[in-house]
């Protein structure tokens, strides 16, 4: 039952790559509400990937854990893990979380990794300990384990074999089609600690406890996630596993266009995709007012946009359906393509203003890994940025689009004005060798200390997977320090370069 996380401890208990609605924190071994809290996890209600439970660690009054945590003591461990197990046999159908025993900041952890199930609805008495079981179905509102009642519970069980397709098991493949090199680099960038071990195990094992494969040990199968992100040709089980990124030099109804196809592991054809378009087609003009000394600066095209744009659709396209993403690139604007459209839940007058939030994930697999490779912030956060980013560069909005049926969904970035010679003609100046990023960073941190990383981001023109590097590096060598609350706090130089 004992195992490594596939992910990195200190970043699962700050919460920077899981929300907090998927974290449970209990300072000590509860029985009762811990099994509620992991059946409710099981059931995945809104299909966002399970969740965790961290015994040992305490929160305060708004959920968020305090450190150090309270641990547990050594001769407790063997006790509580057999205890759970006793447990998690009452949950019906048969479910057991992944257990993994943690040491943090010298104290003990027993942390609970609870996937969503394959056998939804789950249930499980309100009290295990009791005497007479009372099975009740429960499921996570916010940050909250509730039981399920009236509509809710109807709905759950109307969710009985409706398992998200990247969480499926693939019957056509095996588990040797996983790549022993991909699971394990993977493990190496997120770093988990599972990654020390993973050269010791089969392909088989690891994907057991990477969540990527399932089955009986006779039958195992490899889930459609794990054929996705950890096989080097996808498109051999999903055809149209792709990024077509294609330009138009005279528009789209020119004669000529280039066109280049990407194929692979999902995290690297958006990266390479990504790569190509920002080192192809994006410019950056400058405009040089004769009233002041500062320049304005933009680009085309603000790769933070693109990258929102792009790993959206990695993230919500459908696997099943054999068409590619397409990326079409004019002069007068960059178009994201993917099929289906959004969730029938979803208003598209919400959408066009960023306040669109999904009921359920088509994908929470895939957007789990997405999210702990720094690709995408989740929770509905993508479109919203794009049109922050586009207005920070001073680009029209964007425009977003579907039909009736949700067949498609497009995203149209407009180009810059300026950077098509309008009215306002921009005096372009070649843009020199660019100041290294992190100086870059504390030059504009320093001027405006409370920018977020991400307009710092759209600012110099780089991705903000980039950005939160280099920052990182920065805090840490003591030249950059963030002061006061994650929210309403302030940057604060140190040392200039």
């Amino acid at each position: 039952m004992t195992s490594k996380l596939p992910i990195n401890l200190k970043d699962l208990l700050h919460q920077r790559k899981v929300e907090g609605e998927r974290i449970e924190y209990k300072t000590g071994w509860n029985p009762d509400p811990i099994m509620r809290t992991l059946c409710a996890f099981a059931n995945d209600f809104e299909n966002l990937g399970g969740g965790y439970v961290v015994i040992g660690q305490d929160c305060d009054e708004m959920g968020m854990p305090v450190f150090p945590p309270k641990g547990l003591p050594d001769n407790q461990l063997d006790r509580i893990q057999q205890e759970l197990l006793g447990f998690c046999n009452q949950i019906q159908p048969s479910y057991f979380p992944m257990l993994s025993i943690e040491r943090f900041e010298d104290r003990n952890l027993i942390v609970l990794w609870a996937p969503g199930g394959q056998n939804r609805p789950y249930k499980v008495p309100r009290s295990v300990t009791a005497r007479r079981k009372d099975y009740r179905h429960y499921i996570r509102r916010y940050s909250s384990t509730v039981e399920a009642r009236a509509d809710d519970e109807r709905e759950l069980i109307s969710l009985t074999a409706r398992v998200p397709f990247d969480d499926r098991f693939n019957q056509t493949a095996g588990t040797n089609d996983l790549s022993l090199r991909l699971m394990e680099e993977f493990l190496r960038e997120v770093g988990s600690d599972l990654a020390d071990e993973s050269r010791e195990l089969s392909a088989e094992a690891l994907g057991r406890q990477m969540n990527v494969v399932g089955g009986p040990p006779e039958a195992a199968l490899p889930k459609n996630v794990g054929l996705l992100f950890f096989n080097d040709h996808p498109e051999r089980f999903f055809p149209a596993t792709q990024i077509d990124v294609v330009w138009f030099p005279e528009g789209p109804g020119g004669d000529r266009f280039d066109e280049k196809t990407f194929a692979g592991p999902l995290a690297r054809i958006a990266r390479d995709a990504l790569s190509h378009i920002q080192a192809n087609y994006l410019k950056q003009t400058v405009v040089k007012h004769p009233d002041r000394a500062e320049a304005e600066r933009f680009w085309n095209y603000p790769f933070a946009a693109i990258e929102e744009a792009v790993v959206n659709a990695v993230y919500h396209r459908s696997y099943d359906i054999r068409e590619p993403i397409e990326v079409r690139i004019t002069p007068e604007d960059l178009v994201v393509l993917s099929f289906p459209g959004p969730d029938r839940s979803i208003r598209l007058e919400d959408l066009k203003q960023g306040k669109a939030v999904s009921r359920r994930y088509r994908n929470r697999r895939i957007g789990e890994f997405l999210k702990e490779l720094d690709l995408t912030e989740g929770r509905s956060t993508g479109i919203s940025k794009i049109l922050k980013v586009m207005k920070g560069n001073g680009s029209p909005p964007p425009v977003f689009e579907t039909d009736d049926d949700r067949s498609y969904f497009l995203i149209r970035l407009p180009v810059h004005l300026e950077s098509e010679g309008s009215e306002k003609t921009p005096v372009e100046t070649p843009v020199e060798t660019p100041v290294e990023t992190p100086d870059q960073i504390l030059r504009m941190l320093d001027e405006k200390p409370e920018m977020t990383l991400a307009e710092v981001a759209s600012k110099i023109g780089k991705s903000l997977r980039a950005v939160e590097r280099a920052s990182s590096k920065l805090v840490k060598a003591g030249r950059l320090k963030f002061v006061g609350p994650k929210k309403g706090g302030h940057w604060e130089v140190i040392e200039k370069s």
